[in-house]
């Protein structure tokens, strides 16, 4: 979800205002999608922040920093050689397209301004942020080849071609009249469609809206309209033009009850009364917002490690499945012991090499039972017995070696199911720093373990029931092992879903009796930070901290417990908002 080029225009006018004049002081790249520049301005400094993210392309300021890997990428080495010092000219949008252009002039030798060109194309997949000086690409975040795609080259040294202009009407600058009038040469259009195919920059919100405020419904073919129907549109038109241009602008940002994004524009939507409606002084601050609603911020290598702890599970499970298909074989082991036996009983009969099979009277079976014996013709009636024999003694050793490998297999699978829930409730460099280890120790990821002794260590989740009790929740099995064994005291409450990998929760009792709607609060807690988040009925297991211990040698985060007791719990996500919303503003401050 992202504002289309029509709301991005009110944009251009926010950023020029804070950003034209300043001076690009830092150049950083929180991660692989994202660049962040700190422009100084007198008295102040300004981030803008520019995302290629797919679900979420964006371009705005930031109230404060995001966290940058120790090392930067090679884009950001490149654009800090290549633009860092330089003053911004101007900031520009190409037409009413999603392209919006950092002008950035730099003092040559002789006093000759050169000027290169910072180019966010926010296109959702299509999206990318691209370096150019004199319509040639000194380098771009997204690379793009040949084998790519044959109608447009983006690799350094390749000119830089913006996209052919489309021939449809800028409502900014045509009369309302040239749009209705092209409206009508449409007929077998629906009227949301045929405003975006007609209108630069109209996406389907804007559409949508223009033809709520003419009264009319979005998929009304353009062929049922009477000429009272366009002149409300030629109404709805200039109303929503001068809003989109009002000074200061009135961003909307529309969300259902579950927080998920609906609509966003810079001008008042009305068209989704069922949404809940926030409005914004500015569209850095509406986008700052949907930006975090939509978490398109995703810390470095949280993607590479989400990737290899699938696959590393995935390799498991298929594991786990050939090991559960050898020892259903393993039981048969004595089917080859009793052919063994019937050919060694009858081998007087046989003849070698003579046939691929024979059947003799089973010597175990009731009387008159006959029992059919493969054979291998190209060896003798003597080694068939012999192969009959060494597949039952290797059998009967596999049976005890196979379920010790199944259990630890099955082991595997749900240590790696824990680590793909601490990674879901990972948000910072610390906290992936923290998994980064956790895969290092366990040999999943061939690294060495960098991490610097002044870096500051990962936290868990901090939340305050209304009765003032402190719950805390572990994101990861490091911190479930810290908050389990050195934080907690031998008489708070422990909770963590029962046979379901998730977050270890301390309810700090102190020994007191915890009040119900307290306990159900921690318990909720406990089944939303699992995997088990989307289900219902979710049993949540407690005890007595005293009661939780940990095997020596065990994996991270892997306890034993007893004298438990299970409540079941489906997490309501909207009753848990003010509670997890108190928890981020805990982890920002």
């Amino acid at each position: 979800m992202s504002l289309d080029g029509f709301s991005m225009h009110p944009l251009i006018r926010e950023l020029n205002q804070a950003l034209t004049g300043g001076r690009i002081d830092k150049i950083t790249q929180p991660n692989k999608q994202s660049v962040l520049l700190s422009v100084r301005q007198p008295g102040q400094n300004r981030l803008l922040y520019i995302s290629i993210n797919p679900q979420n392309p964006v371009m705005h300021l930031l109230p404060a920093p995001l966290e940058n890997p120790a090392e930067p990428p090679t884009f950001c080495m490149v654009l800090r050689k290549q633009i860092e010092t330089g003053r911004i000219a101007a900031v520009r949008q190409h037409g009413l397209d999603r392209i919006l252009i950092l002008d950035i002039d730099f003092l040559a030798a002789g006093g000759k301004i050169v000027t290169k060109s910072l180019i966010a194309e926010l296109m959702g997949k299509y999206s990318n942020i691209i370096l150019t000086q004199d319509d040639m690409i000194i380098d771009a975040l997204r690379k793009i080849g040949s084998n790519s795609s044959r109608v447009r080259l983006v690799l350094p040294g390749q000119p830089y071609i913006l996209p052919p202009n489309q021939d449809k009407l800028n409502a900014l600058q045509s009369p309302a009249e040239d749009i209705l009038t092209a409206l009508k040469q449409q007929p077998e259009k629906r009227l949301s469609k045929a405003l975006s195919d007609t209108c630069l920059g109209f996406g389907p919100i804007t559409a949508k809206e223009i033809a709520f405020s003419a009264g009319l419904a979005a998929n009304t073919p353009i062929s049922a309209l009477d000429a009272a129907d366009f002149a409300s549109l030629d109404e709805a038109l200039k109303e929503t033009v001068a809003a989109n241009q009002s000074e200061p602008p009135q961003p909307c940002l529309v969300l259902d009850e579950n927080k998920k994004i609906l609509a966003l524009a810079a001008f008042p939507l009305h068209y989704l009364a069922e949404g809940i409606q926030q409005n914004f002084t500015g569209l850095s601050e509406m986008l700052t917002v949907a930006t975090r609603l939509a978490g398109s911020y995703v810390p470095p290598d949280k993607d590479k490690f989400r990737k290899l702890v699938h696959s590393e599970r995935s390799r498991a499970e298929n594991k786990l499945v050939l090991l559960q298909s050898e020892a259903n074989e393993a039981q048969n082991a004595e089917e080859y012991r009793i052919k063994a036996d019937n050919l060694m009983t009858w081998q007087y009969t046989l003849k070698d090499h003579a046939d691929k099979e024979t059947t003799v009277q089973d010597i175990y079976g009731p009387e008159g039972a006959r029992l059919l014996i493969p054979l291998d013709p190209r060896v003798s009636i003597n080694q068939n017995i012999q192969n009959y024999y060494h597949k039952y003694n290797k059998l009967k050793r596999a049976q005890g070696l196979l379920q010790q490998q199944i259990a630890e297999c099955l082991a595997n699978i749900s240590y790696l199911a824990s680590i793909q829930s601490s990674l879901e409730a990972s948000s910072s460099l610390s906290e992936i720093a923290d998994i980064r280890a956790e895969l290092i120790a366990g040999g999943y990821l061939h690294e060495k373990l960098k991490k610097k002794p002044s870096e500051k260590p990962s936290q868990p989740f901090t939340f305050t029931a209304p009765d003032g009790t402190q719950i805390l929740v572990g994101k990861n099995n490091y911190q479930n092992d810290k908050l389990t064994f050195k934080t907690a005291q031998y008489n708070d409450l422990w909770l963590h879903t029962k046979d379901i990998p998730g977050s270890h929760v301390i309810l700090r009792c102190g020994g007191q009796e915890p009040a119900d709607e307290t306990l159900k609060l921690a318990a909720n807690l406990a089944a939303y930070f699992s995997q088990a988040a989307a289900s219902s009925k979710i049993p949540v297991d407690y005890t007595a901290c005293r009661y939780v211990k940990k095997p020596s040698g065990s994996k991270p985060g892997f306890v034993i417990f007893t004298n438990q007791k299970t409540l079941y719990v489906t997490p309501d996500k909207k009753e848990l908002a003010p509670f997890l919303q108190q928890a981020a503003a805990t982890a920002s401050s």
